[in-house]
């Protein structure tokens, strides 16, 4: 059988033969019956327990859209024109201002911005940049259930209106992504983000890919946005042809909730268990580091026999992706230890990127990862995957460490689609 699975800004081609096949993993097919600009509209003009955002927009002076960054395939030419066409029809000499919830993430660079927004937006909008260690720009509102300080950028404190766009797909610890993330880790300092991060969050067991209710990262992150005063979301739902199949506007909670519901009931897949797992980080934009790569990989794990091997496709342009994630690797010889470790530590105390590393730990500790990529072969090594300059040489790391000849495989496609359970 030929595979073709996404890589970078293309794809992947390898065979595999049909007797090796366990199965393939992928969300139900979805094709759009109507274009994104139409879906995007007709979901605002039917918001799910809000008003018209034109009507919140009434009487308001200074208001916020919330977006993500690069890492996201958020489609703001699409949604931004019809959500600032609304805005100002409602508040027509309203302060509008976009600012980019990078979370922890570096910031854009000016090819990036003109990527996401095109230069007819970035020459005509103000377009800000969350930096989560400003202090000058963050504000306390209180303190989270987990007991973490909720600290956010002040533009969206200070708001009359605060809004967002986003999209909706399984995450690998907050249950799903859009909605409330925006705020939390969104526009949060980077304490806040770390405390809601911490070690015995991401081991709780309700902190997997399409799991929201008992999910205390989740939890958190919906108060955090409650207490903001994010009024309004635009979250859209991509198929597999990153195209816009659905979209859910309205109140924060409600709004997202529905779309969460409707991305569960396509993505779900009960677990084919084999002694290999081929994943993807679904192609560009989100493969462009291997930081990232541990979100298809957490989904491999699902599936994933104890002892065998996960081989990851993934682009990784950017490298590593992030040097708190790396350095951890490069302290610890061995994975048990440094989970060991990663355990002892209080929320308050937790370091940057300790939640990645963490989670990739926890499933080397079972697993062999081979991760395809452009990245620098020595920086994989580092992070105790192995690295391979193509599926083929994959394979044969795969038999060489299997040391069978009758191992089965199963294939996801899109390893950030997927909710396995």
């Amino acid at each position: 059988m030929e595979m073709k699975l996404p890589y970078g800004k293309g794809a992947v081609s390898f065979e595999l033969p049909r007797e090796r096949l366990a199965g393939i993993l992928q969300g139900r097919p979805c094709v759009p019956e109507k274009d994104a600009v139409t879906i995007v509209r007709e979901s605002m003009e039917n918001p799910i327990g809000s008003k018209r955002l034109w009507q919140l927009a009434q009487g308001k002076k200074d208001i916020v859209i919330l977006t993500s960054d690069h890492t996201r395939p958020v489609p703001s030419r699409v949604i931004l024109p019809l959500m600032l066409k609304e805005l100002r029809r409602g508040s027509p000499g309203a302060r509008i201002r976009i600012l980019v919830a990078t979370g922890c993430h570096r910031k854009m660079t000016g090819k990036e911005l003109k990527e996401k927004f095109g230069e007819e937006l970035l020459a005509e909008e103000e377009i800000v940049t969350h930096d989560c260690e400003d202090e000058e720009n963050l504000v306390s509102l209180g303190t989270l259930p987990s007991g973490g300080e909720l600290k956010i950028n002040r533009l969206g404190v200070w708001a009359d209106l605060l809004v967002a766009e986003g999209f909706i797909e399984p995450h690998f610890f907050a249950g799903f992504s859009g909605g409330r993330k925006s705020v939390l880790p969104g526009i949060a300092s980077r304490t806040c983000v770390h405390y809601n991060h911490n070690s015995a969050f991401i081991d709780h067991p309700c902190a997997r890919a399409g799991i929201l209710e008992g999910n205390p990262i989740h939890e958190d992150m919906v108060y955090a946005a409650k207490k903001a005063g994010l009024a309004y979301i635009v979250n859209v739902v991509f198929n597999s042809e990153r195209q816009v199949i659905a979209s859910f506007a309205g109140d924060g909670e409600l709004a997202h909730g529905a779309g969460c519901r409707f991305v569960r009931e396509l993505t779900l897949c009960a677990p084919v268990m084999a002694d290999v797992v081929v994943t993807t980080n679904n192609g560009y934009p989100l493969d462009q580091n291997i930081y990232q790569m541990v979100k298809g990989i957490s989904s491999a794990g699902a599936t994933c026999k104890k002892g065998g091997v996960i081989i990851a496709l993934g682009a990784c342009e950017d490298g590593v992706g992030a040097s708190g994630f790396y350095e951890t690797f490069r302290k610890w010889d061995r994975v048990s230890d440094m989970l060991t470790d990663f355990r002892k530590v209080p929320p308050d105390k937790t370091v940057t990127d300790q939640w990645q590393s963490q989670i990739l730990a926890r499933i080397l500790e079972d697993h062999t990862v081979i991760l395809v990529s452009e990245a620098d072969r020595d920086a994989v090594k580092n992070l105790k995957m192995i690295p391979a300059a193509s599926v083929q040489e994959a394979f044969h790391l795969a038999e060489g460490i299997l040391k069978k000849d009758d191992y089965k495989v199963t294939v996801i496609p899109e390893g950030i689609s997927v909710v396995i359970g």
